[in-house]
This record gives structure tokens, C-alpha cells and sequence, in this order.
């Protein structure tokens, strides 16, 4: 069989995943051919031509994408600024919006030499690792109790330390436990966290009810079950004019921030918006010690 133009291709697998209600389905076709050819998704225009078994594998990843399977999932990676981690069924797949917190904290961490991290809910470890590899000075502890996510954790965290990097501290623990990670006690400078959040019986695109697990989605009746025990250990965490950044749901813009503005231990208190203009993350400082 003669070989086939891939923009041909491409335009095939787009029409796949429109008809099923993909919300990106150019970006998606590309990046699975791209997958498909071990190339980079910039280098697509300059292959004219690919085989027939090509475009049979495309069209094939493109009929699991129709499924709502997230691309995460068959591409086997996720990307969270400058790192890609390992997903798959059990874990969270990180969200491009988390890239805004990772942004905020890196600025508050600016001026810190050898900063300590702490992030909570870590999943893959993705924004665990984005602080490790953005600042390698940094010490960086993560935090999760889920066992299913925790196999994805350690895996990623062994490929960031057998790729040269620092390693990253794990901590095997719900955020709701009392008289958690005592031996960090004002010694944090950021602590991040990208909890569950989502009111429970909120509905979710297919993506997330069928393979995201819902314990890592649904965050309580109204949404701040795990926010709330984070606020709580965060003040003890946190040393005098360290960082706090938690990612939340669009419906918590007045009331995840009223939570943090009530601990008199926190102030700066600042709601971020995603790149849609919706709530997305909020933010604060340690009262300074005077």
C-alpha cells in the first residue's frame, strides 16, 4: 500500500474525537500522531507522508480518545511545567491550570535560599517535582495516602532521582491526620496543595467520573473537607512570612478564601483566576514574626 498524506491523517482522527464531544480535538489528533511517530507535535508539518500502519495505529488512539479516555492515559504522561511524570488509572492527571499555582510559587520562593516545599494530595508528584527541578536547591517534601496513587508516586519520584535529581521526601499520610509531619513545624517556607475539591454530586466531564478516582476529585459536601485540614496544618507548617497557594473550585471564590482570612496566623490573603477568569487558586503569607 501506497504511503498517505499525515495532514490527511490527522484531519481523520479530528473528525473521531469532534463527533464524540472531545473538547480539543485538533490538538489532541496532533499530539496522539505525534505520539504515533515519536515526534515532536511542532514537527508534524515537516512529515508529509507516513506509512499505512500509521495512520491505522492514529486512527486506533483516536478511537480510545472518542471513548474519553484522557490523552494522559495513552499517551502515559502528563506534563506539569518543567517535568512530565507517569499517570495512568489510580492517579489524578495533573491539569495545565495547576501551571498558574507552580508560576505563584516559584515567585514567592524567589528570594529564599534553600527553601523548604511541602505539597499536599501530591498523586503523580508532578508539582512535588516541578518545585525540584525548578529549584534544585530546594527541599522538597510531598505528601499522600492513597495507594493506588502512591505506586505512581514512587515510581516518579525514582526516575527524578535516577535521572540525577534530589530526592524528593515522601510522606505516606492523610493531611487529616492530627499531629501530622511535627518535625516540619515552622520550618516551611511554601506549602502547596491541589486537594480534592469538587462538591460532592457536582457533575464532572467523562474524562474525570470514569477515570479519575474519585477520591482524588470529590472534596465533601461543599467541596472543602481537605481544604479546611490543610488551612489548619499549613499555620503550624509554615515559618513566620512563608507561602501558602491551594487550588479550588470554581464555586469557592468568596468561601475558600473566608476560610484562610479567618486564621488571624495568616494574612495576604489573594484569590487567583485561571486563564478563563474563573477562581482557581488562592493564596496567603505567614503572619511575619515582629
Amino acid at each position: 500500500m501506497s504511503r498517505q498524506p499525515l495532514r490527511v491523517a490527522i484531519a481523520e482522527a479530528e473528525r473521531t474525537l469532534a463527533a464524540a464531544g472531545v473538547a480539543s480535538p485538533r490538538v489532541d489528533a496532533e499530539l496522539l500522531a505525534a505520539h504515533v511517530l515519536g515526534a515532536q507535535r511542532t514537527t508534524l508539518p515537516m512529515i508529509p507522508l507516513v506509512d499505512p500502519d500509521v495512520v491505522a495505529r492514529l486512527q486506533e488512539l483516536a478511537t480510545r480518545r472518542a471513548t474519553r479516555e484522557p490523552l494522559q492515559h495513552i499517551l502515559g504522561t502528563a506534563v506539569l511545567g518543567p517535568v512530565e511524570v507517569a499517570v495512568g488509572p489510580g492517579v489524578f492527571t495533573p491539569r495545565p491550570e495547576t501551571e498558574l499555582l507552580l508560576e505563584w510559587g516559584l515567585g514567592a520562593l524567589r528570594d529564599v535560599r534553600r527553601p523548604v516545599v511541602l505539597d499536599l494530595c501530591t498523586g503523580s508528584g508532578a508539582l512535588a517535582l516541578a518545585f525540584a527541578v525548578s529549584r534544585p536547591d530546594a527541599d522538597v517534601h510531598a505528601l499522600e495516602a492513597d495507594p493506588a496513587a502512591l505506586s505512581w508516586t514512587r515510581r516518579n519520584l525514582d526516575a527524578h532521582v535516577g535521572a540525577g535529581g534530589r530526592p524528593v521526601t515522601l510522606h505516606v499520610a492523610d493531611v487529616r491526620w492530627p499531629d501530622l509531619l511535627i518535625e516540619l513545624e515552622a520550618g516551611v517556607d511554601l506549602v502547596v496543595c491541589n486537594p480534592p475539591y469538587v462538591p460532592d454530586g457536582t457533575p464532572v466531564p467523562p474524562e474525570v467520573e470514569r477515570w479519575d478516582p474519585p477520591g482524588a476529585v470529590f472534596g465533601g459536601p461543599d467541596g472543602t473537607e481537605i481544604i479546611q485540614a490543610v488551612v489548619r496544618g499549613a499555620t503550624g507548617w509554615l515559618r513566620h512570612g512563608g507561602s501558602l497557594a491551594i487550588e479550588h473550585d470554581d464555586t469557592h471564590g468568596e468561601s475558600v478564601p473566608a476560610l484562610l482570612r479567618r486564621r488571624r496566623t495568616l494574612a495576604e490573603v489573594t484569590e487567583h483566576t485561571d486563564l478563563t477568569g474563573r477562581p482557581r487558586f488562592v493564596t496567603a503569607r505567614r503572619v511575619p514574626s515582629r
